[in-house]
């Protein structure tokens, strides 16, 4: 049996999920947290004891106030930040919002506003490989795969 001292290194990575949600028309909803200036996708860091998909149903009701059924796992992105270590982050499908749920959003905490985004204008509101990995989302859910990336990018 080896000890700690003697195990190989490993990574420990920080771990985080969000939420892909589309309005009727197939727009991207994005939500703009006070602490940076681009925009993000409902969801948040996995807390200790909690899976990704536990992770990603608190933090849409602690964001947006709302409880949508969160479905199937889009996208798993194993993307290292030079600044924050090693990152795997998990995207679900929040399905299709309409009018009726979209009313009675309530933004909390950290968040300031929210807006619809098209598809082919998610570069502008986000950083790169956020806007890789959510056009992934997008593509895994209308082929109604899951799929595998690193910094956004499709892998095998």
């Amino acid at each position: 049996m080896t000890t700690e001292q003697q195990a190989p290194p490993m990574a420990k990575p920080r771990v985080a999920a969000g939420a892909l949600f589309l309005d009727e028309d197939g727009r991207v909803l994005l939500v703009h947290p006070d602490y940076k200036p681009t925009w993000d996708i409902p969801g948040g860091y996995v807390e200790p004891n909690e899976t990704p998909l536990e992770a990603c149903r608190r933090e849409v009701q602690e964001e947006l106030g709302i409880k949508p059924p969160i479905g199937r796992l889009l996208v798993a992105d194993w993307a290292p930040s030079p600044s924050e270590g090693d990152k795997i982050l998990f995207i679900f499908d929040g399905g299709i919002l309409d009018a009726d749920e979209q009313a009675r959003i309530q933004l909390e905490g950290e968040l300031t506003e929210y807006a619809f985004y098209d598809p082919d204008d998610l570069d502008e509101p986000l950083i790169p490989r956020l806007s890789r990995r959510v056009r992934q989302a997008l593509d895994s859910r209308d082929r109604r795969i899951m799929t595998y990336l690193e910094h956004g990018e499709r892998q095998g």
